[in-house]
């Protein structure tokens, strides 16, 4: 199975790192292409992947086609390759805000469609992303389709109207944990360890915490039972935190952030 990328920005990027980290793909197996020469010939020669001479044999020699491009250009680059899109073909789409009503309207229903929100973190192959599946997209092909972001990751599949929870959740969160790791080892800095030290252990109790709570049948707060002895240090952080706001202040980072993906204003 081939699978082309038009469009190779951060996140197209990232998934491909990924995907040859997890040998999902072989190389040979990875076709790229972009308006701009020097940005995906350069990248394709480095990482020994087919580039492609234009948007339109990405699709044709593909089997799962993934549109990458920035939402300003998606529905004309859709348009150009609609020739291409036959129902033998998969599209994913990882562009923002395109519904697959959109695309449909574009390329016609009969395509097997895979809307996705990836975030940054498919690259080191620990990412989170978001699927939405059209009605043509079913069986073999959907498992095919959702393999691509397995093998780099978790996968969950939601409505297209929580989209923007997720984002906020998964896509912008990693600027945020990373704040929050910044913030302890910058503390751990304050008392004396070196800067690399205090990262270094904070970003490994950091993922430590995260896979604790993944792989426990425990909810978060009972896992902070677990380390927050009666009148010790931890329950004594925890309260200073709070009374600073610490989880006012996520929850309305949480809120700006999907306030912001659905065009609001103050």
């Amino acid at each position: 199975m081939k699978i082309g990328f038009i469009g190779v920005g951060g996140m197209a990027q990232a998934i491909i790192g990924g995907l040859l980290k997890a040998k999902t793909f072989a190389p040979a197996e990875i076709t790229v292409h972009s308006h701009r020469e020097e940005s995906y010939l350069p990248y394709a020669q480095a990482h020994d992947l087919v580039a492609a001479k234009s948007n339109a044999a990405v699709a044709a020699n593909s089997d799962l086609v993934v549109l990458a491009v920035t939402p300003n250009v998606a529905q004309a680059v859709l348009t150009e390759i609609k020739g291409q899109l036959t129902p033998a073909k998969t599209l994913i789409s990882i562009v923002a805000g395109l519904s697959l009503a959109d695309m449909a309207t574009l390329i016609g229903a009969d395509v097997p469609t895979l809307r996705t929100l990836p975030n940054v973190n498919v690259e080191v192959g620990a990412g989170m992303t978001a699927t939405a599946a059209n009605a043509a997209l079913t069986g073999e092909r959907l498992t095919a389709a959702l393999r691509v972001f397995d093998t780099i990751g978790s996968t969950t599949m939601l409505a297209e109207e929580q989209f923007g929870v997720f984002s906020a959740l998964a896509g912008s969160s990693p600027a945020y944990i990373d704040f929050f790791i910044d913030s302890l080892s910058r503390a751990g800095v304050k008392h004396g360890l070196t800067k690399q030290q205090a990262t270094e252990i904070a970003a490994q109790a950091t993922l430590g915490s995260a896979k604790m709570v993944l792989q426990s049948h425990k909810i978060p707060f009972e896992l902070i039972d677990q380390v927050s002895s009666p009148g010790g240090s931890t329950v004594a952080g925890l309260l200073a935190m709070e009374e600073a706001g610490l989880m006012t202040a996520v929850v309305k980072g949480i809120d700006a952030t999907i306030k912001r993906d659905a065009g609001e204003t103050d």
